[in-house]
């Protein structure tokens, strides 16, 4: 039990000394604190400049909120609760393996730091975003996970950083159902990683924003923002009562399993889901609503 609470210590203090790190030092490419908010301010420029509803709001509905949501799930949130259960759950399953004489390594296929760079970056990325996608089915599939997800839902206007509104519960599970296959194929230097992040971040807030692109022939590829919008409608279609769309960077999965939707333009539909009118409008009411729900 010791080692895990000096794990845990070293974990809050190694992640603290970390994002005052991040704030202070501005001189290096890979600083994700001013890379989110340089990411968010092109995005809302193109937002501004290019509006796809014109009768929005610059300060759209909730705006302040989720870029509240934004700062505090993408820094704070791993000061918090992420960095020391991650680090903790990382050695406790290694800890379970070493019991039967196994450890991660032993389910390593290659090492990707073995690899081209380009390469190495392309497999990390595409297993990635495809364990993603299967994580983000199970958000709405799973009764008792759709009603953390339904935070992210609750979005009631489009914009970039309705992004980042989502539950803190959510990041732990996609971080648990990505440590296997990431292990598999070994680990990333953090400033290789940061090239993956810093375009997913993008993508991720152009599917938000309210902008009515879709790339052309590489909306098959990638999510965009005329794809994003079907997946936040309030009215499903009968073949994908749980959902649909459920890219988060690449599109290309729902394409090959038949999850894609986009059938007119929908710039202007309803959003959130049913029942939202009832679901809570603050930051506080919405982080505790699935416990008051379950009691």
């Amino acid at each position: 039990m010791g080692k895990y609470l000096d794990i845990i210590k070293n974990a809050y203090s190694g992640y603290w000394n970390y994002l005052k790190n991040e704030i202070i030092t501005i001189n290096h490419w890979d600083n994700f604190f001013y890379g989110l908010i340089v990411i968010s301010i092109l995005v809302w420029i193109l937002e501004i400049a290019f509006p796809w509803r014109k009768d929005q709001s610059i300060f759209r509905k909730d705006f302040w909120l989720d870029t509240f949501y934004m700062f505090f799930n993408f820094f704070l949130l791993n000061l918090i609760v992420l960095i020391a259960l991650t680090d903790t759950a990382a050695i406790f399953f290694d800890d379970i393996l070493g019991l039967v004489g196994l450890s991660i390594a032993n389910f390593q296929l290659f090492d990707v730091d073995e690899l081209p760079l380009w390469l190495g970056l392309l497999i990390f990325f595409i297993v990635s975003d495809f364990t993603q996608w299967n994580t983000h089915r199970l958000l709405h599939r799973i009764p008792f996970l759709w009603n953390f997800h339904k935070v992210h839902h609750s979005v009631k206007e489009m914009g970039f950083a309705a992004h980042l509104r989502y539950h803190w519960m959510e990041p732990i599970v996609y971080k648990s159902l990505l440590y296997i296959p990431i292990a598999i194929i070994g680990g990333f230097d953090a400033k290789h990683v940061a090239i993956v992040h810093f375009f997913s971040i993008t993508i991720g807030h152009l599917n938000h924003a309210n902008l009515g692109w879709d790339y052309g022939v590489l909306k098959y590829i990638f999510n965009n923002p005329k794809m994003h919008i079907w997946h936040h409608a309030r009215e499903l279609p009968k073949k994908g009562s749980y959902g649909v769309n459920f890219g988060l960077t690449l599109s290309i999965w729902d394409y090959l399993f038949k999850t894609d939707y986009v059938p007119y333009n929908g710039k202007d539909i309803e959003l959130g889901f049913h029942g939202d009118e009832n679901f809570p409008k603050d930051f506080v009411g919405q982080e505790i609503y699935p416990i008051k729900l379950k009691k």
